[in-house]
């Protein structure tokens, strides 16, 4: 199986800025390098008081689930619209990050995660000396939400399939599936951006979102079924797309890669945690296991299971 054998970092720290999709407020962000078994770790800054405060990018700090994902205390220290960063981060194999942040929400950028991307590859990444970690599916676990419903099935890989049902001509019925890897990510996913329908803007607002949102940063649906955007859709079907990349994400606060498949029908942020916490509490349904390679060659090697201590605290 061709999998990384070992744990990654970035080569140095990348710099972001932008606003809140939600907040509308101005927000500066940087990447820096971490060590082995670090994980993807929020640090809020707060100049006026001169505290940090770090947030692990774990199930555990999820504070909520509506319109985005929330780590930590909605009504405290979060962070929020986290997951188009986290899928870029488990899509291109960075293991390890402190992310410096000086608001409640991560800059969305245009919407994708495609800056994200694009940062990441032209800065690099280091291989560093503990191996990676990964979680791997054994059996079926499902959850059902209404109509909807989410599940992991063991799988020789890393999959997503999504499908969306929307009752809207422009959206309609759409459905995703690929094998999950950097290039899958970079050509056919990043790119894709939130959206949202302009019936729903004064209800947003009032109730404290969208208040970033513009043309700029989100694929608008008017009162008559059409696309608003100029540009047009940078895919045919880009909400499925957008609602994989959404996907990968959320479940990339499992704290560990997934070998497995994901399969969801009308999906979302809240149904992503909750299938990944019925996941993570069954411990039949799955193994956390480790590639052998050689130094020479981090990314083959069999995998073989092993008792990780350094992630018992994320699946307690």
């Amino acid at each position: 199986m061709n999998v990384l054998g070992y744990q990654t970092t970035l080569n140095e720290p990348i710099e972001f800025s932008g606003v809140g999709v939600h907040s509308g407020q101005p927000v500066s962000m940087t990447l820096h390098p971490a060590d082995a078994d670090t994980g993807i770790l929020f640090t809020i800054s707060d100049s006026r008081d001169r505290c940090a405060i770090d947030i692990p990018a774990t199930l555990q700090s999820v504070g909520a689930t509506d319109l985005c994902t929330v780590l930590g205390d909605p009504a405290g220290a979060h962070v929020a619209t986290v997951e188009h960063l986290m899928a870029a981060l488990i899509a291109l194999n960075v293991d390890n990050v402190i992310v410096e942040i000086d608001g409640p929400e991560v800059p969305v950028m245009d919407g994708s995660s495609e800056y994200f991307v694009r940062a990441i590859e032209s800065t690099g990444l280091t291989s560093l000396d503990e191996g990676r970690c990964y979680i791997r599916i054994n059996k079926p676990v499902r959850v059902d939400l209404g109509a909807s419903w989410g599940e992991f099935v063991p799988y020789e890989g890393t999959r997503f399939e999504v499908e969306i049902d929307f009752d809207c001509q422009a959206i309609g019925r759409q459905s995703f599936q690929a094998d999950l890897t950097a290039d899958v990510f970079r050509t056919q996913l990043c790119r894709a951006r939130t959206f949202g329908f302009m019936k729903d803007v004064e209800r947003l607002w009032a109730a404290g979102f969208a208040l970033g949102s513009s043309l700029e940063n989100s694929v608008v649906i008017g009162d008559d079924n059409r696309i608003i955007n100029p540009e047009g859709l940078r895919y045919e079907d880009e909400f499925v797309r957008h609602k994989t990349l959404d996907a990968v994400g959320d479940l990339a606060l499992a704290g560990a890669p997934f070998l497995g498949c994901f399969r969801s029908y009308r999906g979302g942020h809240k149904l992503n945690a909750l299938a990944l916490q019925a996941l993570l509490s069954d411990r039949d349904a799955f193994d956390f296991v480790r590639p052998q390679a050689s130094r020479s060659k981090v990314d083959h090697g069999e995998l073989v299971a092993v008792s990780t201590p350094a992630y018992a605290a994320v699946f307690a």
